[in-house]
């Protein structure tokens, strides 16, 4: 297994070469993998044919497969076209078909074009996240990640201590809010009840590296004793910040590409395709979290 550094100014993203993923890995591979997700945050894996039998025993290696539950989208189970094991990143209904302009699971969809940071919404946030690319866009659809430890890295010290005790909400109700989307009339009562917000710092720390990040995301709606207007520019102006190109790595997606990244000291969001026109067949696997980070 051979790594190439892709921003060796900050130590963000690898493409590892040298490895199947449709074989049994040892344990010394997936702890040297393991160990590289932590230092470099994002890891490309091309030309991996992989099925979803196996991404899904690729997944299991780094820990525990969170399913796609009631507070992560708005299908019903009778509308997926995938097993509860992946979070369907795809434009396709359950026939395999583009979602109609108008659908409001596509419109939901378009949520992952905000940047974001998987399941920071739940109460335990995730740790990796795994997406194979079986169809990919001929133009567009490209993947943006942020490097979060280099951007606190960069913050003024004040600014430093400012964050350093933050506690913010997150909920895809909010997130989707910032599109115009009323998750309230889209839902009934019982239903919205799965999308509570929960509570996150918005510092963090790496337990491996020590490293500590900026846990932001477009699920954020309220910092505690933060008016809601300041709320929101606050986040937009942390936001300016951590995606400046010097923090940034951007993936052009070949088919059979699987890119695995570690939600815990990233932030990533998918970039424009004509979704009309183009299928976009991308499946992702969650690595859930091992912690609560703060009491609720």
């Amino acid at each position: 297994m051979r790594i190439e550094i892709l921003n060796k100014k900050i130590g963000f993203g690898g493409i590892v070469s040298n490895i199947d993923l449709t074989k049994d890995l040892d344990k010394n591979i997936i702890k040297k993998i393991d160990n590289e997700l932590n230092n470099l945050c994002v890891l490309v894996f091309k030309n991996q044919k992989i099925n979803d039998e196996q991404q899904l025993k690729f997944s299991k290696y780094f820990g525990e497969i969170e399913g796609a539950g009631k507070n992560t989208t708005i299908r019903k189970s009778n509308e997926r076209r995938l097993s509860d094991s992946f979070g369907d990143v795809s434009n396709l209904d359950v026939n395999n078909k583009p979602f109609k302009k108008t659908d409001n699971k596509r419109y939901f969809a378009l949520g992952n074009r905000l940047w974001h940071t998987d399941a920071s919404f739940k109460k335990v946030p995730a740790k990796y996240s795994l997406l194979s690319g079986r169809k990919v866009a001929k133009v567009g659809g490209e993947t943006q990640f942020s490097d979060m430890r280099s951007a606190y890295d960069k913050l003024l010290e004040s600014k430093k201590k400012q964050i350093e005790t933050m506690v913010c909400y997150h909920s895809l109700i909010y997130s989707r809010h910032r599109l115009g989307i009323d998750m309230h009339k889209m839902m009934s009562k019982e239903e919205i009840k799965n999308f509570e917000p929960v509570k996150q710092p918005l510092v963090r720390m790496n337990n491996l590296t020590k490293r500590k990040s900026i846990f932001l995301a477009s699920h954020i709606g309220e910092i505690e004793g933060m008016e809601k207007p300041d709320t929101i520019l606050f986040v937009n102006d942390l936001m300016e910040h951590c995606t400046k190109d010097m923090f940034l790595y951007t993936h052009q997606w070949d088919e059979n590409d699987l890119v695995i990244w570690d939600n815990r000291q990233s932030m990533h969001r998918g970039l424009y395709y004509d979704d009309q026109n183009e299928i976009r067949d991308v499946r992702r696997t969650t690595i859930s979290g091992s912690e609560m980070l703060i009491a609720q």
